[in-house]
């Protein structure tokens, strides 16, 4: 029997059964608009972390103090100081490959613009952050090699502290405020930023001379991290480990003693981050891919009832000619139909519900060709495994015993 026939029959009997098909393709159509609504938000997920952690500086690698106690667990924090002004020197002087050093001093307070206040964090750096942090300068100017040098009083706002200080819309630029009772003038006002991929808003800072912040705020010789950028991505390993070895140096640490600092590079946390949102990915699509496994029980169930149903229409077949593999294939079609036309109703659900996801929650999503092939493919496979066995017992029914069946 040709195939032409074989489907124009497959139809025919699924449209006798509208409702029966329907309800039989629901379970498909779930699972496939749930795995391409998963992916799709897992795959947008990561591709957003990934480009929000590289605008921060793809070849920025940090250093941060922590704990060395043997035996113990190591513990990051900024309560640990280990980090001085000798380590940037010897940084800057030794290693190689790097074109940027900065260090950060941090502190947490109230920023105070006449009646307006906002509390937000100053974080004291040197002339070099703004280029490993990829952060420009919107309006006014950068603080000098001679401000850092005089402890000079001087800021830059990120937007949120601007927004919160001078709601009028008043340009900051030459205007005095107060940040823990110390006066500061700002001088210029940072590009916008947004949030970073873990909700932190980077906008909400001000940075001014890492002098001003240890000496006139925190009153400390320590940092709270470095920040380093290397010359490339090719470089940034071996900085890295130059970095450590001269670490170990200054801090006159014994070959049996732990690191009593961190180092982490961008490439190392995007693999990570990147690996993490993979997992879950993954983790997601799989229980997604449940409703595709209970929509293929659901095909082989129904189609073991259209084969009782219609057993006399086999035998009848059967006996004006038509063969066991004519028969299997009837059934196989009707199932694999089933499974596709579920398929194609998923992959448009599946692909509206992501749009309106990221529309109404903002969320990223990246639908990928793949997802759609993938998708389409297992809908196919699951007709043909799922629809497969009642096929088959109704391609080995006996023509006879079929004609007798009431």
């Amino acid at each position: 029997m040709k195939l032409f026939n074989l489907i124009r029959i497959a139809l025919r009997a699924l449209k006798r059964n509208k409702l029966r098909a329907f309800l039989t393709m629901l379970g498909i159509i779930i699972g496939v608009a749930a795995v391409i609504a998963m992916m799709a938000i897992g795959q947008g997920s990561k591709q957003s972390i990934n480009a929000s952690l590289s605008s921060m500086g793809s070849n920025m690698i940090t250093v941060m103090p922590s704990s060395n106690l043997q035996g113990g667990v190591r513990i990051q924090g900024s309560s640990f100081q280990t980090l001085t002004m000798n380590d940037i020197d010897a940084i800057k002087n030794e290693v190689t490959g790097i074109k940027d050093v900065s260090p950060m001093a941090s502190a947490n307070g109230q920023a105070i613009s006449g009646s307006n206040n906002w509390p937000t964090n100053m974080q004291g750096i040197d002339t070099g952050y703004l280029n490993i942090r990829d952060l420009k300068v919107k309006d006014g100017i950068l603080f000098s090699e001679s401000d850092v040098a005089s402890y000079a009083k001087v800021c830059l706002l990120g937007k949120t502290v601007v927004d919160n200080l001078f709601p009028d819309g008043e340009n900051p630029v030459g205007k005095i405020i107060r940040f823990n009772k110390i006066p500061f003038q700002v001088i210029g006002v940072l590009e916008e930023k947004g949030q970073s991929s873990f909700g932190q808003d980077q906008d909400d800072i001000i940075l001014a001379p890492y002098t001003t912040v240890q000496k006139r705020i925190n009153a400390s010789i320590y940092f709270q991290s470095i920040y380093v950028s290397a010359a490339s991505q090719e470089t940034s390993d071996s900085a890295q480990h130059q970095i450590e070895q001269i670490l170990r140096k200054t801090h006159r640490l014994t070959a049996d003693q732990e690191d009593d600092f961190q180092i982490r590079t961008q490439a190392e946390l995007i693999k990570t981050i990147g690996s993490t949102s993979s997992m879950l990915t993954i983790l997601l699509t799989a229980i997604a891919s449940i409703s595709l496994l209970i929509g293929g029980i659901g095909i082989m169930n129904i189609m073991y009832v259209s084969v009782t149903e219609r057993t006399k229409e086999i035998g009848l077949r059967m006996s004006i000619g038509a063969r066991g593999i004519d028969i299997l294939m009837q059934f196989l079609i009707e199932a694999i139909l089933l499974s596709v036309v579920g398929g194609l109703i998923g992959v448009a659900i599946g692909i509206s519900s992501s749009e309106i996801i990221s529309s109404a929650l903002h969320w990223p999503i990246l639908i990928s060709e793949t997802s759609i092939v993938v998708s389409f493919l297992v809908c196919a496979f699951t007709g043909v495994f799922f629809g497969y066995y009642p096929a088959q017992k109704a391609s080995r029914l006996d023509p006879i015993e079929a004609l007798r069946y009431e």
